[in-house]
């Protein structure tokens, strides 16, 4: 048999125990549903023969998420059956209505965080914290338009770093625009932090970030930091604005501020340092969520994270009982550590939310109150 006659029988037998496959998994799927209470969700195991089977041991009884030691059972989703099927293990749904949120005022005058939510498209989820200063309007623009110029971004590039990356730097152009149509010259020294998460097929984690809210991953209960806060005291960021020709002062509490203003080197808006080094262009990152090992993602403005260490946080969360109350407790520690910030946090739960609690959580009473008078 010729070489090209070999090839195209290998394909078509290749694409019709694909086909075979997929019908399978897809009939199954629609004739069991979505399953709740104890049975958690399904797993197709595929046999020798190309069919699939939806029991691991034979027994006729569907696989739970107890099964893989994995997704609590005070969390009740079913796995994203295409994704799963994609990459070959279960993937459970990460359902927006589980996502747990607060910001809260402290002692500002007014609320100049925002955070946002949303579902892109049907395998892609968008969350964001923006931390203002100088006034809401940097971080009003972001909230209603960073998840548009994703989008936009998402028609030509499908590498979420690029996509990240792109949008941030869109949406700071925007915003200049914006703001200069008011014709007032104090709407420009406006300026906001963003930090934003995006997961594809509950399972590709991107994160991007300009200026000093934070984004945590918490694997096997320990805090894994996601980002690097966007400060003078960063010698590469430091460097950076000097070349430009601005300059780094410290106040009275020992905070470094860029010309005596701004005390993050990366900012949305702030145009007025632009000139001096300020830049909008996010630190990004790509890693792969592992539901068996990672309880939650969470990401925090600076009214909690200069009060509460990532592992705080971290132990903190582990304790309650599901996100929403966990973002509660969170947002009033900050306060009663001294917090006179704004504080705003997101949580995700992932897979393995409620399998490592710290039941034994110690804090320091030393805290950074630093926080209070960073803009001048």
């Amino acid at each position: 048999m010729s070489s090209p006659a070999l090839l195209s029988l290998l394909r078509c037998g290749r694409s019709a125990v694909a086909r075979q496959t997929l019908l399978a998994a897809r009939s199954s799927h629609e004739t069991s549903g979505q399953v709740g209470g104890a049975l958690l969700g399904v797993v197709g195991t595929r046999r020798a023969s190309g069919s699939t089977r939806f029991d691991s041991d034979g027994s006729g009884r569907p696989v739970t998420w107890d099964s893989f030691g994995i997704w609590d059972n005070r969390i009740e989703e079913p796995i994203l059956l295409p994704s799963s099927i994609r990459y070959g293990k279960p993937i459970p749904q990460v359902s927006l209505s589980r996502v747990g949120s607060a910001s809260v005022l402290g002692l500002r005058k007014q609320n100049e965080d925002r955070l946002r939510i949303a579902r892109i498209h049907d395998n892609l989820l968008y969350f964001a914290v923006f931390d203002g200063h100088g006034g809401p309007h940097a971080a009003d623009y972001c909230h209603t338009f960073m998840e548009k110029f994703i989008r936009d971004a998402l028609e030509d590039d499908d590498d979420l770093e690029r996509v990240l990356k792109k949008a941030f730097l869109d949406v700071d152009k925007a915003l200049h625009t914006h703001l200069s149509y008011f014709n007032n010259a104090s709407f420009l020294t406006a300026g906001t932090t963003a930090t934003v998460a995006m997961l594809r097929d509950g399972v590709e984690l991107v994160v991007g970030s300009a200026g000093d809210s934070r984004a945590m991953l918490c694997r096997k209960g320990r805090a894994n930091k996601l980002t690097k806060d966007h400060t003078p005291d960063r010698e590469d960021e430091r460097q950076r604005i000097q070349r430009f020709g601005g300059f780094v002062t410290w106040n009275s509490v020992g905070v470094a501020n860029v010309n005596g203003r701004l005390a993050m080197t990366r900012s949305i808006g702030d145009f007025h340092l632009k000139s001096s080094g300020v830049i909008a262009e996010p630190d990004t990152r790509r890693l792969t969520v592992h539901h068996a090992s990672d309880s939650f993602l969470a990401l925090t403005t600076d009214g909690i994270n200069f009060l509460l260490s990532d592992q705080e946080i971290c132990d903190v969360i582990n304790q309650c009982h599901d996100p929403t109350e966990a973002a509660d407790v969170i947002a009033e520690q900050a306060l009663q550590y001294g917090s006179d910030d704004n504080a705003t946090i997101i949580i995700v739960p992932l897979g393995a939310w409620g399998k490592h609690q710290s039941s034994n959580a110690v804090y320091s009473i030393s805290r950074n109150f630093c926080s209070s008078g960073r803009w001048a």
